[in-house]
């Protein structure tokens, strides 16, 4: 409950730094994160491992099973379809070290990029869906690079009142805290390469946001939890 509150009281306080109501839903990449350009450079790379990665695509662990907590957007709606992740980054580092090993190249990418909370494949059965809701916390931004998109009838994604449709070999950076669905018809998988990296802030903000995120990641019941998750099935 004590974290529960500090997370409420912190996010009133960067929501009010990023703008409240104002802030936005997109970001541009170039004035807001350009080191993640650095992601975009090595798409190819990226991709390279991903399709690596997919060939096993029944072990990967499905988002719910990593954390109870998203079992609302993993589960809920099209429970007969799959919504996987294969974790590359994880802020308390450790645990990751068999997948990291599958994807070398975009480990050591990721690696480079400053400010990086977690990063994974996001990987959506054909026909699996997002229901709409809002990420739990606005110290961080989120960063989509699109990997593998169907052709016909595209997954689209809308965030606040404003929506996206992937393209591969692009990526978009949004604000996650907004309220946001995928909405999925389409007949192949969709894979986007996650990362999420600290919201940019003033410093003592900055400081007080890395601050939390690793008290969070490290000491919480539903982290421990987690991270106890990936070492079984990563």
């Amino acid at each position: 409950m004590a974290a529960e509150g500090l997370v409420r009281t912190l996010n009133a306080l960067f929501g009010r730094a990023a703008g409240g109501a104002r802030r936005p839903a997109f970001f541009d990449i170039d004035k807001t994160m350009p080191s993640l350009r650095l992601l975009d450079q090595h798409v190819a790379d990226i991709r390279g491992e991903m399709e690596s990665v997919l060939a096993d695509r029944e072990r990967i662990p499905r988002y719910h099973e990593i954390s109870e907590a998203e079992t609302y957007i993993s589960a809920r709606v099209n429970p007969d379809k799959s919504w996987r992740v294969f974790m590359l980054k994880w802020v308390p580092g450790g645990g990751l070290e068999s997948n990291r090993a599958l994807c070398p190249r975009t480990s050591q990418l990721l690696d480079r990029v400053p400010n990086v909370l977690q990063a994974f494949f996001s990987i959506l059965d054909a026909g699996k869906s997002i229901p709409a809701h809002d990420g739990p916390y606005k110290g961080y931004l989120r960063y989509h690079l699109a990997l593998k998109v169907p052709a016909v009838d595209p997954p689209q994604m809308r965030v606040k009142d404003q929506v996206h449709v992937w393209e591969e070999g692009k990526s978009i950076l949004f604000d996650d805290s907004w309220n946001h669905e995928v909405t999925n018809n389409s007949k192949e998988l969709r894979v986007v390469l996650i990362v999420d990296v600290l919201r940019p802030m003033i410093w003592p903000l900055h400081a007080l946001n890395w601050l939390l995120t690793l008290v969070l990641a490290k000491h919480t019941e539903e982290a421990k939890q987690a991270r106890a998750r990936m070492a079984q099935l990563c």
